[in-house]
């Protein structure tokens, strides 16, 4: 997507980054409002807005990017683990709208809060109809 896209911008070069990886599908950089030190956002060079949108070969060199580049970012900032976001969607907390994962370094008692919403303890029946219905939907797809 030229222009209107930020990260399409800084796939191309038009913007700057502070890259730390990038190949033929994906690009690895520093987020520019880190959740924590080392805040790193994947983002494939393919522009989709939704994680379905976008091709199998894409999808798939996400996760692996994320297994390869997450413990290095963790070696360098003194990390102990950490969290792998998508926000696929508006009401979902989707901002820039081509598809990224976050990778969010993380530290015993750093107070950070990944999620925020309202928590439900559903019976055992409600969860084995909602698996039905959800099932339904896959084999209808």
């Amino acid at each position: 997507m030229e222009g209107g896209c930020i990260f399409c911008d800084i796939i191309s070069g038009r913007l700057p980054a502070v890259k730390l990886y990038e190949d033929s599908y994906v690009v690895v950089f520093l987020d520019i409002c880190p959740a924590s030190p080392g805040h790193a956002l994947v983002v494939p060079k393919y522009h989709a807005e939704s994680l379905e949108d976008l091709p199998e070969a894409y999808r798939s060199r996400l996760l692996s990017t994320v297994a390869r580049v997450a413990p290095a970012i963790l070696r360098a900032v003194g990390g102990e683990a950490y969290n792998v976001l998508i926000n696929n969607g508006r009401p979902a907390g989707q901002e820039i709208m081509h598809v990224h994962l976050h990778i969010v370094p993380r530290r015993t008692g750093d107070g950070c809060k990944t999620l925020y919403c309202r928590r439900t303890k559903p019976g055992w029946e409600e969860l084995k109809a909602l698996g039905e219905r959800i099932r339904a939907a896959m084999r209808a797809s």
